[in-house]
């Protein structure tokens, strides 16, 4: 027994959700932030991807949020999305992101533009140069270079693919031992500039290896595991923080590949990682905010003729599809969706992107809805993620018009 798909005026009135992006918590959706400060107080404008993924640009983002720096935001389009802005590019002419404007001069490349900000606004418990913190700045980029050999190059028998992962996790050995050393759960005694920079490679290395390694570097190293918790402690961090299907989906146009093993391990884990179930994936272990599903809908809504536009289904069909998704995330009553709508529901679903357009938990919401609706008509897939670009995320087509 299912229920009818409530209409769109019947499920406004299901969500109140409403985030202060220029003075409350970290989030992807702010062009401006204060900090209960005033705009003329603004010196900096942080110039960062539409899709609030590319990695250098999460280091510079999180760093102002820690520091509570009121800066602009102006967000520009990583290559593989899309067409680069020419405004962007006569501003920077080599294109690359993330770039500050502080007082009026350009700065560009993650590192200098930290060390800029120190200069200017103080350091973030220790400075990038610091004699406690250049180690660890070489060995973040000794784990990276790591992880890169095991995941970006096809190997040419399972003794070379084995080789890369031992070299990997001796590095990661490396990691446990740095955190290890201090009392708490930071790479020093406290959170510091050094976690700002672990940040972004080590949330997507566990994603990555995981889906297309069958490791799970958060659950397998426990001293990582409580900086990952530790992280999640932190709303500047959440704000930022993406989920297993974005990363790995967006990682491999960025990165030339990522090669998966074909181990038992792997294949079940990039099931699950597309296919659902969602809930309990190494991603995030914080507890589930009450307004998952809130928000979820408020930011469907938000965008809802968008998305129906560039689905490729017929509008008035994905139209109540969607409904009928929207109405069992908020209701909890199975809704029978029209014949033929699986693969669109589906399209939608593997193209859900944490944390631009929502959060992980309403991420995980949305998903499950979109699943549980499409599974009642079919098993038909949406049309396939691209390997090589994300041209299927360009931000062109959200532009209003």
């Amino acid at each position: 027994m299912t229920i009818a798909p409530l209409n769109w005026s019947e499920l406004e009135a299901l969500t109140d959700f409403h985030i202060d992006t220029v003075n409350g918590s970290t989030n992807a959706q702010a062009t401006l932030r204060l900090f209960g400060q005033t705009e003329s107080e603004v010196r900096v404008t942080l110039y960062r991807d539409n899709h609030a993924w590319c990695p250098y640009c999460q280091k510079v983002w999180l760093w102002l949020e820690e520091k509570q720096i009121p800066y602009r935001i102006k967000k520009v389009t990583m290559f593989c999305y899309g067409k680069k802005e020419s405004w962007y590019k006569r501003k920077v002419p080599s294109g690359m992101l993330p770039a500050i404007e502080l007082d009026g001069r350009i700065i560009t490349e993650s590192d200098d533009i930290l060390i800029a900000l120190e200069k200017v606004f103080s350091v973030l418990g220790w400075g990038m140069q610091d004699p406690q913190v250049l180690p660890l700045r070489r060995l973040e980029r000794l784990l990276f270079r790591a992880w890169c050999s095991w995941l970006c190059y096809r190997t040419r028998s399972p003794r070379e693919e084995q080789y890369n992962r031992e070299q990997f996790i001796k590095v990661v050995a490396m990691v446990e031992d740095a955190l290890g050393s201090t009392p708490g759960d930071y790479f020093l005694s406290d959170f510091s500039t050094v976690d700002v920079i672990f940040t972004p490679y080590v949330e997507r290395m566990n994603a990555s290896l995981y889906y297309y390694k069958g490791y799970s570097l958060r659950e397998e190293n426990p001293r990582l595991q409580a900086w990952f918790a530790a992280m999640e402690s932190r709303s500047t961090y959440r704000g930022t923080q993406s989920d297993f299907h974005t990363h790995v989906h967006d990682l491999p146009p960025q990165m030339g590949g990522c090669w998966e093993n074909g181990e038992p391990q792997m294949l079940l884990n990039k099931a699950r990682v597309d296919n659902g179930p969602w809930f309990g994936l190494p991603d995030v272990t914080y507890p589930e905010p009450e307004t998952s599903r809130a928000e979820a809908l408020q930011r469907v809504i938000k965008h809802r003729a968008n998305i129906i536009r560039v689905n490729p289904a017929d509008d008035k069909l994905f139209d109540e599809a969607l409904r009928c998704a929207l109405t069992h995330m908020m209701t909890g009553e199975l809704c029978t969706p029209p014949s033929g709508s699986d693969a669109a529901l589906r399209y939608l679903r593997d193209r859900i992107n944490v944390p631009r357009d929502m959060s992980i938990y309403a991420a995980k919401r949305l998903r499950e809805s979109l699943e549980k609706t499409a599974s009642l008509v079919g098993d038909s897939q949406g049309i396939p993620i691209p390997f090589n670009h994300r041209r299927d995320q360009d931000p062109a087509n959200f532009v209003r018009t």
